[in-house]
């Protein structure tokens, strides 16, 4: 592989990584203002948006010094794609369930991504870029063994809740 060629693919997936990003901070945004029920959940969202800002920053540092700039289309459509994602979700009773199942795994792939870059940036000999990739990498493992711990735990705490729910509406019924 030509350099050229390398280069041109880290680019292009620097790019895709900073729009995937964006989509992440939109579903957080949307979820953390309906996590009244969940606080524990709400408190480690806002965390990893601030984690999430970061790594917005160390990939525009990468593509910064590579003298290029985040694509304004991708990261405008996939913010898009997560507003329609995060409003899909909510419409169900089962919100709690379904953000969490769909968080563990887009950490997942945010995890499958930043390995990569990390890679490409290794090949390319890129260190301080493969620095910043690895810590935002890092970050991604934390948070989805922090959801893997949780899952359960929520899964009782919705099932409590809407036994609940069910027990008042049967008593005002």
């Amino acid at each position: 592989m030509s350099p050229d060629t390398g280069r041109t693919a880290f680019v292009r997936e620097l790019r895709n990584a900073h729009a995937m990003e964006r989509q992440s901070l939109e579903l957080m945004k949307w979820q953390a203002v309906r996590l009244d029920d969940y606080p524990e959940i709400e408190r480690r969202i806002r965390t990893h948006m601030t984690e999430t800002e970061e790594q917005l920053r160390r990939l525009e540092q990468c593509l910064d010094s590579l003298g290029e700039r985040p694509s304004i289309l991708k990261d405008t459509a996939l913010s898009l794609l997560g507003n329609l994602t995060a409003t899909s979700n909510a419409m169900g009773e089962d919100e709690i369930l379904k953000n969490m199942f769909s968080n563990y795994a887009f950490e997942h792939y945010e995890v499958a991504i930043y390995k990569s870059l990390t890679k490409m940036a290794e090949e390319l000999d890129l260190e301080e870029a493969k620095a910043l990739l690895s810590a935002s990498r890092a970050e991604e493992q934390r948070m989805a063994a922090w959801i893997d711990r949780r899952i359960e735990h929520v899964t009782a705490a919705y099932l409590e809740r809407i036994g609940q729910l069910k027990h008042v509406a049967t008593a005002l019924g």
